[in-house]
């Protein structure tokens, strides 16, 4: 769709108005930009003639935005951010594109990092650049293209592509298998249990498809996966961990499997995507490789 130009201000109208509008203060906006304060104030009334009304009410020596001055603000600051990291990332890489990506940490490090030598192998124009998020976000308020999701296909205003799902397993350090002695998953009970933020009903599950009643079970809560997997190597309890992404601590014997029964987590892996990124190129070559990666 074609810009209207008669709705676009000049950058340096709507530069004067953001310093201004976040500053509450010509003066201030002028000292940041190297200008005069009548420079600025004349800057902000030539916005206000194109857009046919005040943006600040001018009392005495002091200024501050009307309520859709407000508004207005924050939509322009969000709009000179997009064009900023827009620069940002073509200067970063001019010959190529640029893929913003929010992942899950443990996931993020553990599988993806590994494996990302060969995307860039495969397209070395484009440059990923990572981000943790542990939870989902609205994409129209983060400068991200895409995400790494783990839960139900639900993420609204976001398409997904299905990655893979997971099986875990429960994991202690040997000394505690050693003293403790589980032999049957009901013992697992009287363990103390490490639990994940995110994941609260994971051991009841567990423990379901085991066929042992269980109910209200407590234990150590901790946020992330591979803070999950070292303290249980610590010997602070059991962790019902990701098979796949713990396959460095069984290898080294830090962690061993109390059981070999893993239970398939309901969840499973997701790329997200705002819908208006779909035909990004380097969103494209990204989906691409993974399917190849996953489903070789």
């Amino acid at each position: 769709m074609a810009i209207v130009r008669r709705f676009l201000p000049s950058m340096s109208l709507l530069a004067a108005f953001e310093a201004a509008a976040r500053h509450q203060s010509f003066t201030a906006a002028a000292a940041e930009l190297n200008l005069t304060q009548s420079a600025v104030s004349r800057q902000i009334r030539a916005l206000e003639d194109v857009l046919g009304a005040e943006l600040f009410l001018r009392e005495r020596q002091t200024v501050r935005l009307t309520f859709a001055g407000e508004t207005y603000a924050r939509q322009v600051r969000e709009a000179l951010q997009h064009i900023a990291a827009a620069t940002l990332n073509f200067r970063a890489n001019p010959r190529g594109g640029t893929l913003n990506l929010a992942i899950l940490p443990t996931f993020g490090t553990r599988w993806l990092a590994p494996r990302l030598p060969g995307f860039l192998a495969e397209h070395p124009g484009i440059t990923v650049n990572l981000t943790t998020r542990l939870a989902p976000f609205d994409f129209q308020l983060d400068q991200l293209d895409a995400a790494i999701h783990f839960g139900a296909p639900d993420w609204p205003g976001a398409e997904l592509d299905r990655l893979m799902g997971e099986m875990v397993v429960p994991a202690c350090s040997p000394g505690l298998l050693t003293s403790r002695r589980f032999a049957t998953p009901a013992d697992l009970l009287d363990a103390p249990l490490l639990h994940l933020v995110s994941r609260p009903d994971a051991w009841e599950r567990w423990f379901e498809v085991m066929g042992v009643p269980a109910h209200g079970v407590r234990g150590m809560l901790i946020d992330q996966f591979a803070t999950a997997a070292q303290a249980a190597a610590a010997g602070l309890g059991v962790a019902l961990l990701p098979k796949f992404l713990i396959g460095a601590e069984l290898a080294r014997g830090d962690l061993v499997e109390v059981f070999d029964h893993p239970v398939e987590s309901p969840g499973h892996y997701y790329l997200a995507w705002p819908g208006k990124r779909e035909s990004y190129p380097p969103l494209q070559a990204f989906r691409g490789w993974l399917r190849s990666v996953i489903n070789p």
